[in-house]
């Protein structure tokens, strides 16, 4: 009987069905930016672990969902950039102007955490781009030679476009770019 047994799951995981469970659960697994093709999919990254937290999700976490537009994708993205938080589905599908029907199945990826900005644990990001001097010293790893040189180089050589552009025109450290990466956003 064991080796009927063992027989039956050697043939269960060497069929199809088996093998693209297998090799999408891999992709899922390397992959954090992998766009799910399914609401199946969606179901099997939720088994996996992965979630999306909605207040706090770039472009490219939007668009792992399946049918979410890259302007749909901006759209939430650049909200919660400004502030905005949702709480739940139906504010999102207010702002994309759909039926909340269709975004249910995602529910159960995505967490709706709540930030307050005036929390002392909450970290509310800096544009170097368009931050002042002293703007930019609020940032606890920014000192006065730093928030000059940040500024300075903005001014003759343009603003920055991410934050390993600013590490290069600034020849900055590795230590001093690990400590600012939570602090700014371009």
């Amino acid at each position: 009987m064991a080796f009927l047994d063992w027989l039956t799951s050697v043939a269960r995981t060497r069929s199809p069905i088996a093998a693209a469970s297998t090799t999408l659960r891999s992709r899922l697994i390397n992959d954090p930016y992998y766009r799910l093709q399914s609401l199946e999919e969606v179901q099997l990254a939720v088994s996996l672990g992965v979630k999306i937290d909605a207040n706090q999700a770039t472009v490219d976490d939007w668009l792992r969902l399946p049918g979410i537009s890259i302007h749909q994708a901006r759209s939430l993205a650049e909200l919660t950039q400004a502030g905005v938080q949702f709480c739940c589905l139906e504010d999102m599908a207010a702002v994309l102007g759909v039926p909340v029907q269709r975004l249910r199945p995602f529910a159960p990826i995505l967490n709706f955490c709540y930030y307050d900005a005036e929390s002392l644990v909450t970290i509310e990001p800096i544009n170097p781009n368009t931050a002042s001097v002293e703007v930019l010293l609020k940032v606890p790893p920014i000192d006065l030679f730093l928030a000059r040189a940040i500024v300075q180089n903005r001014l003759a050589t343009g603003p920055y476009r991410n934050l390993a552009d600013l590490q290069r025109r600034l020849s900055l450290p590795s230590t001093v770019t690990t400590d600012l990466m939570h602090y700014l956003r371009f």
